[in-house]
Formats: structure tokens, C-alpha cells, sequence
């Protein structure tokens, strides 16, 4: 008799943000990106939760790390599910703008860019944040 297979394993669970700020020329935004030179790549600010930590949390504290700064959560924005060497990842990402803080280069995180929404979107690595950018700033 065969046995069933086993249970996938429960998904990652991170947290992240779309952060944005007013612009400096007081016209538009500006959009956050970071760079992991781990990945070399240029994503928006987010990590995995901690145990017990709620998603909201997690998201504040993973900005916070990433860029230095603090931020004001606002509107929800779709959870991102992908795979990670074969284990599912979900991540729950909000809006948020920007407060006070300010960026120290890590070895994780090593710049940081503010760019408007139409210069952010090609310099992000990954399709799927791309569409998170598209949905949290729509065109006008």
C-alpha cells in the first residue's frame, strides 16, 4: 500500500511595503526601492515575520530595518505568493508614506532610491513588483 504524500510545507510568511513620499518639488511621489546585494536586485522594503509577529508589524519593523525610516500604513495592496526554493512565500504588503528616519547602508540592504512611480517601475528586478507598484499608484 502507498502512503499519501506528505503535506506541502506551510508557506513563508513576510511582510512589506510600498513606501512613498510626497516629492520634493511638491508634485507627485516618490517611491522607495531598496538593493540586496545578496540578490542583486532592487525590490520594494519587506522580510519574513518573526514568530508571533503580526503582518502589520512585520512590515512596519521591515521598513524600518531596510530604509531607516518610519512609516504610516495605509491601504492594504495584494499578498504576493511565489515559490523560494521550493517552499510557497506569502507576502502581505501595504502603502505606506514615509515619516521620519534616515538611510544607513547594511549588508543587507546597501542604497536606497527615491524615484517617481514612471522611473521606479523599470528599475525593480521582479515582474510581480512591478504590478505591486502599478496597483498602488494608478495611473491618473
Amino acid at each position: 500500500m502507498t502512503q499519501p504524500p506528505p503535506p506541502p510545507p506551510p508557506p513563508i510568511l513576510a511582510a512589506g511595503c510600498v513606501l512613498w513620499r510626497p516629492a520634493p518639488s511638491g508634485h507627485g511621489i516618490e517611491i522607495a526601492l531598496v538593493h540586496r546585494p545578496k540578490w542583486d536586485d532592487w525590490s520594494h522594503p519587506k522580510g519574513k515575520r518573526k514568530h508571533g509577529e503580526s503582518a502589520e508589524a512585520c512590515a512596519l519593523r521591515e521598513v524600518l530595518e531596510e530604509t531607516g525610516r518610519h512609516c504610516e500604513l495605509g491601504a492594504r495592496l495584494p499578498t504576493a505568493h511565489y515559490t523560494v526554493d521550493g517552499r510557497p512565500k506569502e507576502v502581505a504588503y501595504w502603502s505606506a508614506r514615509a515619516l521620519s528616519g534616515t538611510f544607513t547602508p547594511s549588508a543587507e540592504v546597501d542604497a536606497l532610491l527615491w524615484l517617481p512611480p514612471s522611473a521606479a517601475r523599470p528599475r525593480l528586478t521582479h515582474p510581480r513588483d512591478r504590478a505591486l507598484l502599478d496597483t498602488a499608484t494608478p495611473s491618473p
